[in-house]
């Protein structure tokens, strides 16, 4: 695969995850202008990701199908449809319309990765498949950043039109600059949704599913619940400034962007026990927010390299072992992955009401832990077997 597919893929899965991500940064100005009550507007980003969920069963199987190269261009072009909508919504009903609709389309990032994967020889899967997914972490975090900043000049509205237009422009290029795909399995529809029923009985699947469900648990314990006390004692930080912190994240995710060449190498397993390791050591660092900004940096640029290194590994391991079902295999993870960041999200704002940033902090660490020992049972499986 060359540099420009890999960076076109990359930027593709950036811009898709973006529109899921977009609304948390303008969740007020969405709320008011839409005249949605302070306590719902977490909806206009709880759609998207629904939608997200739906797709990834329903959607991604199809490009073990169908020419991926294909599905990625229409469902880029529903994205952009749905991000235009939600833009020029006149009530609250139809931006959670368009914006479910981009959700539930905004899983071509897993048709690209299948894709990626697919297109590239063994000896360099890893290192193709830790370069698509850089894209997705920049899209996660880096909407928080860009949204923010473009919600000043030109509003909520126009994040999102601008967001419509990349996508539509990804779209055309997609078409026209990658290669073709053509499937030749006569398998039906139906029968690719049972095989990816039969893949959560399966020993690997499973098991690097669960490290997925906890590792993304922790991830979103952190990006979920941080800006609670970052806006209060003591600190009592504005948004835009809470929102410069994906920029830690960032050089954490991006550090870790060749880390898909230790699987090349043969090291995937060893280098996500290392990760885990690190995963749980940075929430030492996380869990002195109280009174340390330079700590919290720290952590969270050491969690997002963990959390990357981990992820990219897993999908290695799984388009290794089921290559002959790519986007089924994928598609069924980023259940586990969809789960997890739901369950962080709920429980470290709870926590956080109840016992404060200490009872966030022991949860993202009791993920972490729980993703740890799940890579160490695996092992011990494989070994007796």
């Amino acid at each position: 695969m060359g540099r420009g597919t890999r960076l076109l893929l990359a930027i593709v899965c950036g811009v898709a995850v973006a529109g899921v991500y977009a609304g948390q940064p303008v969740l007020g100005a969405l709320g008011r202008d839409l005249g949605v009550p302070r306590d719902s507007v977490g909806w206009f980003v709880a759609a998207g990701q629904l939608g997200y969920l739906a797709g990834l069963v329903l959607l991604v199987p199809l490009g073990d199908l169908l020419d991926r190269r294909r599905l990625i261009a229409a469902h880029l072009a529903v994205v952009a449809t749905g991000l235009a909508v939600t833009a020029i919504a006149p009530v609250a009903w139809v931006a959670f319309a368009g914006l479910a609709v981009a959700g539930l389309f905004a899983v071509v990032v897993q048709t690209a990765v299948a894709y990626a994967a697919a297109l590239s020889p063994p000896g360099e899967r890893g290192r193709n498949l830790g370069v698509v997914t850089s894209g997705v972490v920049l899209g996660i975090l880096g909407a928080r950043i860009v949204t923010g900043g473009l919600a000043g000049p030109w509003g909520w509205r126009g994040s999102y039109l601008a967001l419509a237009v990349l996508a539509a422009v990804l779209g055309v290029l997609s078409l026209v600059a990658l290669p073709a795909d053509v499937r030749t399995g006569r398998e039906t529809y139906g029968q690719v949704l049972r095989s990816l029923g039969c893949l959560f009985t399966q020993p690997t699947f499973l098991s690097r599913g669960l490290i997925a469900f906890f590792l993304f648990a922790s991830f979103g314990a952190l990006w979920s619940g941080m800006a609670l006390p970052l806006a209060g004692e003591p600190w009592h930080l504005s948004e835009a400034r809470i929102g410069l912190f994906g920029v830690a994240g960032l050089a954490g995710a991006l550090g870790a962007a060749r880390s898909g060449r230790w699987g090349d190498a043969g090291h995937a397993r060893r280098g996500t026990g290392v990760a885990l390791v690190l995963l749980l050591g940075s929430w030492l660092a996380i869990g002195q927010l109280g009174w340390s900004l330079v700590l919290l940096v720290l952590g969270v640029v050491v969690l997002d390299f963990a959390v990357q290194v981990v992820h990219v590994g897993n999908q290695h391991v799984l388009t290794a072992a089921y290559a002959d079902r790519t986007s089924s295999t994928i598609g069924g993870y980023m259940v586990f992955y969809s789960l997890g960041s739901a369950l962080g999200a709920a429980a470290t704002t709870a926590l956080f009401d109840a016992v404060g940033w200490a009872g966030s902090t022991i949860l993202g660490a009791a993920f972490a832990c729980g993703a740890l020992v799940t890579w160490a049972l695996s092992g011990h499986r494989a070994g007796a077997a």
